[in-house]
């Protein structure tokens, strides 16, 4: 659609885009003034506009119309849709950082933390061992045994070794009495499906240490060796955060499966991470859908099952000889209120935490999280979020992705408040949550955002509490996210892009910087990213263009094993080398804008991200090359829209008959997702199916799904 200059709009185009026809002559009036004041085009303008004009109950087409037509011919893109203001900028945990130290780290270069904080990014990068020193001591962190120094060259490590000697347990850091909070701040807000008229539950910081103690005792009871893997396959429950922080706390490494998985899936990560024990819930509500979950981990032959109910009943029937309920296991222990449990402090190089990233062998990679990479998560949060004590963090997860302790140690570190909500985060319910929890920094997928714009189920909720958005897991639509903005007076969207082997993010925003829809303005700390050209080679640095993303090795937190891979070959192998570095590989494809800002573009291995989960192509296809004896083979493509937004499902297919109805495809893209969502996962669902007369293959025979990705993203749609 084309939109017209600010100062050409009309009164009668304002009424047209759904304003009633007295408000229309009044905000066509005020305007004009505006555009007097800051300018007809351009950010400023749209600064002005943002906040001093539009509101969330004024209809999106007007916040659309007004947006665009800030940047009729502006020749920077993306053009940006939030501007920070000094004073805002300052009371940031960086900006206030930089008002202190800035003179000190970054000498005559630092002029104000808006002006000198790429400055502080760059100097993150060159002087790391500073950098990380100070910004531990800036959150607070303790260590049982202090490391012997930052970092240190290692042979075994091509980034080198960080924090030797260390030892900690970043549990205890989310239970930690200090100057952040005290024993009867609330930690944990939370709410269930269904109970949206009641007041929000909440768990203060002594309740919650008290929960993880008990826990913890009932653990040693199991008798299991200090550091076995213990499953955690639930929802993100105000429980399952109390199971998580006990297990880590105990000494044991929590293995992630997400609850959506089927059987096999759960097996499969049960053996990889050798789990001799798994916490999960008799079933799961999902609307008003109660769905088995019990039954699947029986079904997978998990070992010892801990069994929670989901309806606070302590009976749970029909359990396997072996298996204890919720009740049973707690009983235990003898509660007292003056229960306590000695932290199991490690090296920081102990595991904590086996998730898991899709690989594109077909199984899933085990990625070890060690007592280091929650600092990472927590440093981001701190960074890039701006939270601190105070705040009201919500981001609709599970601890199967990396999401889930990604949210526990973000906020839980930070002396900030974790907000869970029980049900499905796709409605009015959620919304109200988000409301009456008066959240501060609200974490999305852009599934979700697309979910609640095409229902408008925010209307009438005041969401003013909000500092700022964040955004994850796949490439946000520009038209979505300002609708998500609109709802809280145009608060920033904090992309954020990383992986489950760096622990956090790799690039992402900053409350320091403006802010354009759908990229991402910096690097994050600690980071440094280079785009390779279809040689190999990287670009000149800050040089705009697209190709492949690796990473400089010197990243705080990020893996360095892999459970059933090797670490080298998957990282590693055949990256070039940079002023005597070998780079990593992350296998994402992004652009430099000539404004500098970076775009994300896909994947260039056989994964893709589905909803904000990743998987590869050879489990999709192994699937569904057993669906009909008509196919004779499959390659599954995760294709982005024209417009922007998440990757769809395209499955190319070759059929041992080329002529095939058109009726026919949709009957097998039907039967395609019946069986990716029972074998695989639910949430999977393909788009299109488009038949082919041949899979395009590499002269050793591999097929080439790049190139078929290249092919369908050219279609108009599917």
């Amino acid at each position: 659609m084309a939109y017209r200059a600010l100062e050409d709009i009309t009164v009668e185009e304002i009424g047209a885009a759904g304003v009633p026809p007295d408000e229309a002559e009044r905000l066509h009036a005020r305007l004009r003034r505006i555009l007097l004041e800051s300018g007809s085009s351009g950010p400023e303008a749209w600064d002005a506009i943002s906040k001093r004009l539009l509101s969330p109950h004024l209809p999106f087409p007007l916040h659309q119309m007004l947006y665009y037509g800030c940047y009729v011919g502006f020749d920077s893109e993306p053009p940006p849709a939030w501007i920070p203001n000094e004073e805002c900028a300052a009371s940031t945990n960086i900006g206030r950082l930089l008002q202190r130290r800035g003179k000190e780290l970054l000498g005559s270069r630092y002029e104000d933390p808006i002006s000198s904080f790429a400055d502080l990014q760059e100097f993150s990068v060159e002087n790391p061992e500073a950098y990380w020193k100070m910004i531990l001591e800036e959150m607070g962190i303790s260590f049982s045994v202090p490391p012997s120094c930052i970092l240190r060259d290692h042979d075994s490590y091509p980034g080198g070794q960080w924090m030797p000697g260390a030892n900690l347990n970043s549990a205890s850091l989310c239970l930690s009495l200090n100057d952040k909070r005290g024993l009867d701040d609330v930690v944990i807000l939370w709410r269930d499906e269904g109970d949206d008229s009641l007041p929000v539950h909440t768990m203060t910081l002594k309740e919650l240490r008290t929960q993880v103690w008990l826990v913890a005792n009932a653990l040693d009871t199991l008798s299991l060796p200090k550091g076995s893997a213990i499953a955690i396959d639930m929802q993100m429950t105000v429980t399952a955060v109390i199971i998580y922080l006990a297990i880590i706390l105990a000494g044991y490494v929590v293995v992630s499966i997400a609850d959506s998985f089927a059987p096999n899936e759960i097996a499969t990560r049960l053996k990889i991470a050798n789990a001799k024990a798994i916490f999960t819930q008799d079933s799961i509500i999902r609307g008003e859908k109660e769905l088995p979950l019990y039954s699947k981990v029986v079904e997978a032959l998990a070992p010892v099952a801990i069994v929670i109910p989901t309806r606070g009943s302590t009976i749970i029937k029909g359990l396997r000889e072996n298996d204890i309920s919720w009740h049973d296991f707690l009983g235990r222990v003898e509660y007292s209120k003056d229960i306590t449990y000695a932290a199991v402090e490690q090296p920081i190089e102990a595991f904590t935490n086996i998730l898991f990233s899709s690989g594109t062998t077909g199984e899933p990679k085990a990625i070890p999280w060690r007592h280091a990479t929650p600092l990472k998560a927590a440093a981001d949060a701190w960074a890039h979020m701006d939270i601190r004590k105070g705040d009201v963090v919500a981001w609709p997860t599970n601890l199967g992705w990396m999401m889930g302790p990604w949210l526990v140690y973000a906020s839980l570190i930070n002396g900030a408040s974790m907000a869970l909500y029980n049900g499905v985060p796709l409605g009015s319910g959620f919304a109200k949550f988000v409301q009456d929890a008066r959240v501060t920094m609200l974490g999305v997928v852009p599934s979700i955002v697309r979910a609640w714009k095409s229902t408008n189920c925010t209307m009438g909720l005041n969401w003013s509490a909000i500092r700022c958005f964040s955004s994850t897991g796949e490439a946000s639509s520009v038209d979505d996210y300002l609708w998500l903005m609109g709802r809280a007076s145009y608060k920033p969207v904090i992309e954020y892009c990383g992986g489950t082997e760096i622990g956090g993010g790799f690039v992402t925003g900053s409350l320091l910087q403006p802010q354009a829809l759908a990229a991402f303005s910096t690097p994050a700390m600690g980071c440094k990213l280079f785009i390779l050209d279809s040689d190999g080679n990287p670009l000149p640095e800050n040089a705009a263009g697209i190709g492949e993303l690796a990473l400089d090795p010197t990243m705080f937190g990020a893996s360095v094993t892999l459970l059933n891979a090797d670490h080298y070959d998957v990282y590693f192998k055949g990256m070039p080398v940079l002023n005597g570095k070998l780079l990593r590989r992350h296998g994402d494809e992004f652009e430099r804008t000539a404004s500098g800002y970076y775009k994300a573009h896909g994947r260039t291995d056989d994964t893709m991200n589905l909803g904000g989960i990743k998987v590869s192509s050879v489990e999709i296809e192994r699937i569904c090359n057993g669906v009909g004896s008509s196919i004779l083979e499959t390659a599954a493509i995760g294709v982005p829209p024209p417009t922007g937004g998440p990757e769809q499902l395209v499955m190319a297919v070759v059929f041992k008959d080329q002529s095939v109805l058109e009726e026919n495809l949709e009957k097998l893209r039907l039967a395609f997702n019946s069986a990716l969502q029972k074998r695989l996962n639910p949430l999977f669902k393909v788009s299109s199916v488009v038949p082919v007369p041949s899979l395009p293959r590499t002269a050793s025979n591999k097929v080439m799904r790049r190139v078929l990705r290249q092919q369908f993203s050219k279609r108009s749609k599917f």
